[in-house]
């Protein structure tokens, strides 16, 4: 994984890759419900962002790098005028934080084009651009590739089948077999809005119903936003494309290639607790897993001071579900004890190594008055690198925390992803290569304890459907390279579904 050199090192939440929308609705600005869907999309991806719109004769893309709302105004959406559009936000996981890698990206193919914009990471990159002649530094990422392969496979089809208006549509039947890992996209050609969920439905897709119109999101918190009636989420392996004539689906994956293995981290921490995942809210999953995480870690007595003050209190802001849900369970009274600066971005960066501690501040303040004398349960929902807890720990112990009890509401992160989520190598995930206790210590606080795989499946609602949980157990359900999941380890041998 190739990533901005300009991260954060200190955040050690985990990155998603993209959040992806596309709307078909004739009578309907279609440039201003792309804007809103991308806004309530912005989590996944703060990088870039961009949309295409097509008015049936004419694609026109614009994006830029930032914030959704730095990239378009009035000013930008007013020329945008059409029927259908496709949207994308982006953080990098593959390929550099440049403005060439922001998308949708845009190919012609004869006197044909097409945008495609893509959430997930592939596995097999390097075969395929091998396979298709393509030329080293012709490509700059995965999804890059992509589209050079549809492109070619929409020149090189019969003549005689274009006049059906279906290029893109038989050139995705062609590509897709071929691709493995992660993908969810959305593609529009100058009459078609098209949505694609790889076969193993690692990231999210949905479709929505608009009053004379269709929307895709990866979440439904797109569809909210713009008004759109949930349908259903993709099927893995599905292709759904959108017309005059309605939806339509296509289902190109040999059957035995279907396999539901939904990123559990989108229950966990990706996905805005607004949405729904396999039909549950996932601000709900959240605190059910802080109920859990009650259960199973309970907080210790106080034999030094009987009676002392106990509080339940989260790591803002994606810890506080699952703290709402541990004090419930527990009794515990849940409080603040850090307000988290809104205007700081994962990008900002110090000028010193030895500067972690001030970039945590610029994001955090303790809230001195709820966390003096107290026994603090401190509730996140995940840790990376460790660098980012250690300084907010830290924190506490400055701002009079008598005790610092550190619960986690997923289990320890030992493998790198190759599917979306930018994790870096095993050398850098502190859980790979330190017991709990020796983290315990690392990061200075009295207790620490994860939320047992069990029970963080069973908190999801869900328990039944599928998971890929290749970040907890090494066990990837796409086929990854040995050499990438451990730098130490230079083969070629690969980890399949069973480690």
């Amino acid at each position: 994984m190739e990533v901005d050199a300009a991260i954060d090192d200190t955040d050690d939440s985990p990155k998603e890759a993209c959040g992806v929308f596309g709307v078909y609705a004739p009578g309907h600005q279609v440039a201003q419900l792309t804007y809103l869907g991308l806004y309530a999309l912005q989590h996944r991806g703060q990088e870039s962002a961009g949309m295409a719109v097509s008015d049936g004769d004419t694609i026109t893309v614009v994006k830029d790098m930032g914030l959704v709302s730095h990239v378009f105004d009035n000013r930008t959406l007013a020329p945008l005028q059409g029927h259908l559009a496709v949207g994308h936000v982006r953080y990098s996981t593959t390929g550099a934080s440049t403005w060439g890698n922001a998308q949708p990206i845009y190919r012609e193919a004869g006197d044909a084009g097409f945008v495609l914009g893509h959430n997930g990471n592939l596995t097999n990159t390097v075969a395929l651009t091998a396979d298709a002649g393509i030329l080293p530094g012709t490509v700059t990422s995965d999804s890059d590739v992509v589209a050079e392969l549809i492109q070619q496979a929409m020149v090189a089809a019969d003549p005689g089948l274009r006049s059906d208006g279906r290029d893109l549509e038989r050139a995705l039947i062609e590509v897709l077999p071929r691709l493995e890992g992660a993908f969810s996209l959305v593609l529009m050609d100058d009459s078609h809005v098209v949505g694609v969920r790889d076969p193993n439905g690692f990231r999210p897709l949905c479709l929505g119903r608009l009053d004379n119109g269709w929307v895709l999101s990866s979440e439904t918190t797109g569809l909210d936003i713009v008004g759109a009636h949930f349908v259903r989420e993709l099927d893995p392996g599905e292709i759904v494309v959108i017309d005059a004539t309605g939806t339509r689906s296509l289902r190109p994956f040999d059957a035995e290639r279907i396999d539901p293995k939904l990123c559990l981290f989108e229950f966990v921490y990706f996905a805005r607790p607004d949405s729904r995942l396999y039909g549950q809210t996932v601000h709900t999953a959240r605190q059910r897993m802080g109920e859990e995480l009650a259960e199973q870690a309970p907080l210790p007595p106080d034999t030094v001071v009987p009676g002392r003050e106990a509080m339940v209190m989260p790591v803002p802001e994606s810890g506080i579900p699952a703290a709402e849900g541990y004090a419930r369970r527990s009794g515990i009274a849940f409080g603040q004890g850090l307000v988290r600066n809104r205007y700081i971005n994962r990008t900002f960066i110090a000028p010193g190594q030895d500067q972690r501690s001030q970039k945590v501040r610029m994001k955090f303040n303790p809230i001195r008055e709820n966390i003096a004398g107290k026994r603090l349960v401190v509730i996140d929902d995940s840790i990376v690198r460790g660098t980012s807890t250690r300084a907010v720990v830290a924190m506490l112990r400055q701002a009079g925390a008598a005790e610092i009890h550190l619960r986690i509401s997923s289990p320890p992160y030992r493998w790198p992803c190759y599917f979306g989520m930018d994790t870096g190598t095993r050398g850098e995930l502190i859980a790979a290569n330190l017991t709990v206790s020796e983290i315990r210590d690392y990061l200075g606080c009295d207790t620490l304890a994860y939320l047992e795989l069990d029970r963080l499946v069973t908190a999801t609602g869900v328990a039944s459907r599928g998971f890929c949980t290749a970040c907890l157990t090494g066990s990837y359900p796409v086929p990854v390279s040995l050499g990438r999941v451990d730098d130490d380890l230079p083969t070629v041998d690969l980890v399949g579904p069973n480690g």
